[in-house]
């Protein structure tokens, strides 16, 4: 069931949103080499206790941290390690949900770490890009496919994958709600976009293709070729006159 969002739930969601994009700009200033994942993780958790939020990542389904750090060719799930000291030339996506009073927020960014290759500065603004052309797509009237077909074009326009195994999502007391936002497919299909639904955006692109596996840890994704991969997204709110993206970053 798709949950449609009173006045009062969607201001808390923006007060967890605007948490999530605090840490999320606080992280991207501390990215740096010599830094390890579990810094940023500490980062996090510092603004998200001192705003009064908790986070949404630790404990679900038995994820055992704040926020998820991948490195490189890892997708998605990447667990923050004292041991994972980022270098020059490393691309680190950081995925942040934050609960508060109830409501959830849900934002991920990739970050270069010093110079990077022109590949990987091309799928960053390609990732990136795609992310803002989705929600573009997502207005009243409008079927979630349309926000998956966007994508899609704009990503294999480009050379890159879009990856197939994780999707966007509905967002709000859970942090998985219906619908299943694939970031592929054709237009014109799955449910339409009504005032009041709030979304998690979120296309994983690949440099190569787009599939991928899961290490041993349970919860790390990475591309099965070895190829980089980046990740953006937003909590948008479905809003007559365009969508509203509650986790904008300054």
């Amino acid at each position: 069931m798709i949950i449609i969002k009173t006045r009062r739930e969607i201001e808390r969601m923006r007060k967890a949103s605007a948490i999530v994009a605090e840490a999320l700009n606080a992280i991207k200033e501390f990215i740096s080499p010599g830094v390890t994942t579990k810094d940023l993780e500490q980062i996090a958790e510092d603004i998200i206790k001192r705003r009064g939020g908790k986070p949404a990542f630790k404990g679900y389904r038995g994820y055992p941290a704040s926020i998820c750090v991948s490195v490189n060719d890892e997708v998605v799930h990447g667990i923050p390690s004292t041991s994972v000291i980022l270098k020059h030339g490393d691309i680190v996506s950081i995925d942040l949900g934050v609960v508060y009073d109830g409501y959830i927020g849900d934002a991920a960014i990739t970050v270069p770490v010093g110079e990077i290759t022109e590949e990987a500065k091309r799928l960053l603004e390609v990732t990136e890009k795609a992310l803002y052309i989705g929600i573009q797509e997502a207005k009243v009237n409008k079927r979630v496919s349309d926000i998956s077909n966007a994508i899609q074009r704009y990503v294999e326009s480009h050379g890159f994958s879009v990856v197939r195994q994780f999707v966007g999502h509905g967002v709000g007391k859970q942090l998985h709600e219906e619908p299943q936002i694939p970031n592929f497919g054709p237009p014109g299909k799955g449910p339409k976009l009504k005032e009041g639904m709030t979304l998690a955006i979120e296309p994983m692109v690949n440099a190569g293709k787009y599939e991928v596996y899961v290490l041993d840890d349970g919860w790390t994704a990475k591309t099965a070729d070895g190829s980089l991969s980046a990740h953006f997204e937003h909590t948008i709110l479905i809003k007559r006159g365009g969508p509203e993206i509650l986790t904008k970053l300054n």
